[in-house]
């Protein structure tokens, strides 16, 4: 595991925790993404009598994590909010969320925003103003969309002054379709994406991005870099980062890419 994470860099940038868990500083603002922080072997509870197993370790525990402004929670899944953050993390500062996780957690205690799909929060400090716009995701087509949970992706975007220092968009749990198209027609300007890939396979049906999905995103919503997220942690996760990134680069994408492993920090590209 890492250190603390205590000393914000001096550029924005992402650490990765592992399955969907990013820790996101953008100036003076920390956002943690979909906490997930059960152990190898521990299972994960889908809802409807479903569950995975945890392959992997997370790179930080709940009591290493910096100070934060906000949790931008995906959808509430027990892969993306488990027991661990249920019970450990602080209810101070607000969890940015779909309108039916907000209730649930409201019950549970935490300070909640339900967001419907293009709908925003801002947070403001010392001239800088972070907005997260809920975006549209689609967790899985068909029968089983009814079972599974809505799901938002997200545009994280911080001024300074009202300039723009960077856009960062955030799929969420999500296959194609034509609502990437609505993203990018309304997010033209994007800098980052950071993508659930895995190719998540449940009831025979595909639920998150595999390779061929992943690089339709990279085409479908141009960014100068692209981070994947969400693609070895859990049993039903099957298709490797590695198709994905060699798929990427056999149709010339692979200067977006930026892979990271667990518990490292990349830099995010912006405008500064």
């Amino acid at each position: 595991m890492t250190d603390h994470l205590s000393d914000p860099p001096t550029t924005d940038s992402l650490t990765f925790v592992g399955t969907a868990t990013t820790v996101l500083r953008l100036g003076s603002f920390t956002l943690l993404t979909d906490p997930n922080f059960l152990h190898r072997g521990q299972r994960a509870y889908l809802g409807k009598g479903m569950w995975t197993r945890r392959l992997t370790e997370p790179a930080l525990c709940v009591d290493q994590l910096p100070t934060l402004d906000a949790v931008l929670l995906s959808h509430l899944h027990g892969d993306h909010f488990d027991r661990v953050a249920r019970r450990s993390l602080s209810r101070d500062q607000p969890v940015l969320t779909t309108p039916a996780a907000a209730r649930r957690l409201d019950r549970w205690g935490f300070t909640t925003v339900g967001l419907r799909t293009w709908g925003e929060q801002q947070l403001h400090r010392d001239g800088e103003t972070l907005t997260v716009t809920a975006v549209p995701a689609v967790h899985a087509r068909g029968a089983l969309r009814a079972l599974l949970p809505s799901v938002m992706g997200s545009v994280v975007e911080h001024r300074v002054d009202d300039v723009v220092r960077r856009r960062v968009y955030v799929s969420g749990d999500t296959v194609t379709g034509p609502h990437l198209t609505e993203i990018a027609r309304r997010h033209p300007d994007l800098d980052v994406a950071v993508v659930h890939l895995g190719g998540t396979r449940v009831l025979w049906h595909t639920v998150t991005m595999d390779a061929p999905q992943g690089v339709e995103l990279l085409r479908t919503v141009p960014t100068q870099q692209v981070v994947p997220v969400h693609y070895d942690d859990y049993r039903v996760f099957r298709d490797p980062l590695s198709r994905f990134v060699q798929l990427a680069r056999s149709q010339g994408l692979g200067d977006r890419l930026t892979p990271v492993g667990r518990g490292e920090t990349v830099a995010l590209a912006g405008r500064d």
